[in-house]
């Protein structure tokens, strides 16, 4: 069979198969019509009519999808026939799945705008409120507010506290003290400046660990009783005269066979005054002079009193040790070396370096002699030299009314006896011990 042949014999057979379909779609809708004339015909439907027009529906059906199949198996076997010439090639749909397709496949099949228009993705702006994006506000943590007013309550204690202690200085009126002490003692700046700072380190609290205990060592007439004298009057001033003991050893207790009986009179006695004093809130004072002549047991004693850590209202109290134990270290120690104490400048100086340097020498000296020194803080008190001397002269005329006459100071501390000059400086033997009774003589 030719080509011809074919082609019109397919167009034939789909001539009389679209002749069939219209034959039969025009006999339903006949059939329809005369059904529905019928039923227009009839005035009430019966049950026999319904039946009939759903098999006409059925009928209609079965056979639609018997042309369906038909007109299917028809196309495909002129597919596989071939295609007709001159008739537009078929195709059938076909399903996308993602069978078969790779991560470079489907990179590949990205179209390449899409790709550009990644890359060139911009950042997230944020809407103008007013200009700039404001940055995030950080949340604060409520730990750093009271770390704050824990540092201010911090604060404020430790400022209570050292106004508090110059509160306490203030009562005993030290700056009064050292004006004085300097005002009327000579030639000793160095233990007055020891001695006053270890007043106001002690004054400048009440509660202590142990009492505060001085020894003032020197030759005789070098101001060791009159330093005594200026200290007791001027706490009786500031805390009472019940507050403040002198204690001369060759009055209180000038026989050694009373030595036992003097040390409990004396240790009851400052029991006493310090339990008056805890009750007034203030510090006594204790000033024993010339202790060399002291008695073992009175010695004993103090030293229980000053070593007692029982209780604690032995603690808050002053002890203030004069005499001239060691004095020959001292005198020799000056002499020796006044060449290299005179070359510090300041007086001030002098003495410090003095102090500095015979302090080890005196503690071992005293440690041996008893061991109430270990206790104590030693200041060694030099001796003094012409001018010294002179100033005393001055002081001590002025109070007794006489007119300052610088000759006849000079007169009068020529009369003193003094070691062989050392180093440029003249030392007084006696100190100012023999001024008072020259004055007098005037």
């Amino acid at each position: 069979m030719s080509d011809q042949d074919s082609s019109t014999s397919a167009s034939q057979t789909e001539g009389e198969v679209e002749g069939e379909r219209d034959e039969e779609m025009d006999g339903e809708m006949k059939g329809g019509d005369e059904e529905g004339e019928k039923h227009r015909d009839s005035p009430v439907p019966s049950l026999s009519s319904f039946s009939t027009s759903l098999s006409a529906v059925m009928r209609i059906k079965q056979k639609y999808r018997a042309m369906k199949k038909r007109r299917q198996d028809m196309a495909l076997g002129l597919a596989a026939d071939g295609p007709l010439t001159g008739a537009p090639p078929r195709s059938s749909p076909k399903i996308f799945t993602f069978d078969g397709l790779t991560p470079s496949s489907f990179s590949s099949s990205v179209p390449q705008w899409n790709k550009n228009k990644k890359r060139k993705r911009k950042r997230v702006l944020y809407p103008n409120r007013g200009g700039c994006r404001a940055p995030p506000k950080q949340e604060r943590s409520r730990a750093k507010y009271c770390l704050i007013l824990l540092c201010a309550i911090v604060f404020i204690q430790v400022y209570n506290a050292i106004e508090n202690l110059d509160d306490h200085v203030l009562k005993y009126d030290l700056d009064g003290l050292e004006k004085t002490l300097r005002r009327e003692v000579f030639g000793q700046q160095g233990a007055v400046e020891g001695l006053l700072s270890h007043l106001k380190d002690y004054l400048s609290t009440y509660v202590h660990n142990k009492p505060l205990v001085v020894s003032l060592h020197g030759p005789s007439g070098v101001g060791k009783s009159h330093l005594g004298r200026l200290l007791a009057g001027h706490f009786r001033s500031v805390v009472g005269e019940t507050l403040v003991l002198q204690y001369y050893v060759l009055h209180h207790c000038p026989q050694e066979a009373d030595a036992l009986r003097c040390a409990r009179d004396l240790a009851t006695l400052i029991s006493q005054m310090v339990e008056r004093a805890e009750e007034e809130e203030k510090i006594p004072l204790f000033i024993f002079d010339e202790v060399e002549h002291m008695h073992g047991e009175i010695l004993d004693a103090l030293l229980q009193l000053v070593a007692s850590k029982q209780s604690n209202e032995y603690l808050n109290a002053i002890y203030l040790f004069l005499s001239n134990l060691g004095h020959t270290h001292i005198t020799k120690h000056m002499l020796q070396n006044s060449s290299s104490i005179s070359m510090a400048s300041a007086s001030s100086g002098r003495h410090s370096h003095l102090v500095k340097e015979l302090t080890p020498i005196l503690r071992r000296t005293l440690e041996k002699l008893h061991p109430l020194w270990t206790e104590a803080d030693v200041l060694p008190l030099g001796l003094l030299e012409k001018g010294h001397v002179m100033e005393c002269f001055l002081d001590e005329m002025t109070r007794e009314g006489f007119y300052p006459d610088h000759t006849n100071i000079e007169r009068l501390a020529g009369e003193i006896e003094y070691y062989p000059e050392a180093g440029g400086h003249q030392y007084s033997q006696t100190g100012c011990k023999q001024v008072v009774a020259k004055v007098n003589l005037l």
